[in-house]
């Protein structure tokens, strides 16, 4: 008995001289793009994580000056005055003088001085880098441009609070963090009338 068993003969697969290695190369490619895009993707939650930190501090800021708002209308009498007027202040990160308990505040002034107080320290706390500036404004948005500015017109009308903190910035190569060149937010406090 023949244990041979026949066998059809094997074909090689040939191929052209030039295409060794073309699935490699397929390879490659298709990682190079999916790295491009993973990058991409990088990139877009780099910007949404910092355009939420603005929104929410845009949102803070917004809460925090219309409460100063409410504290204002609380004390109109110094609220409303032009000179002597603990409300008006411009606010790079030192805290003014005041009593920090108010124990006992005897006059409306002493009540301004704590409020403020109060409130700046938890504007310094909530934004980084804030400046805020409070003040009698006709113009906040003067200019040819017709953004906000920090300067006042100081012209008795209506007490506007400008506030600004330091933003990151978004520019490749950039260190230092973008100061606040204009204010972010600017809002109308009306404190009351005289009469």
């Amino acid at each position: 008995m023949n244990t041979q068993t026949s066998r059809a003969p094997v074909r090689r697969v040939s191929r052209p001289a030039g295409a060794h290695g073309f699935t490699l190369l397929e390879v490659l490619v298709a990682i190079v793009v999916l790295s491009f895009g993973v990058l991409g993707a990088v990139g877009l939650q780099a910007a949404a994580l910092q355009a939420n930190r603005e929104a929410r501090n845009q949102s803070t800021a917004v809460a925090l000056g219309r409460e100063l708002g409410d504290l204002m209308r609380g004390n109109k009498d110094i609220a409303i005055a032009t000179s002597g007027n603990p409300y008006l202040i411009d606010f790079t990160g030192t805290l003014p003088g005041a009593n920090p308990t108010c124990a006992p505040c005897t006059t409306a002034t002493q009540v301004a001085e704590f409020n403020m107080r109060d409130w700046l320290t938890r504007v310094s706390d909530a934004l980084p880098g804030v400046r805020v500036v409070v003040c009698f404004d006709a113009t906040p948005y003067a200019g040819a441009d017709g953004l906000p500015e920090w300067s006042c017109s100081n012209d008795g009308g209506v007490a506007v609070v400008k506030i600004g903190w330091t933003r990151l910035s978004t520019q490749s190569g950039a260190s230092e963090p973008d100061r606040a060149v204009r204010p972010a937010v600017v809002l109308p406090l009306i404190a009351g009338s005289s009469t």
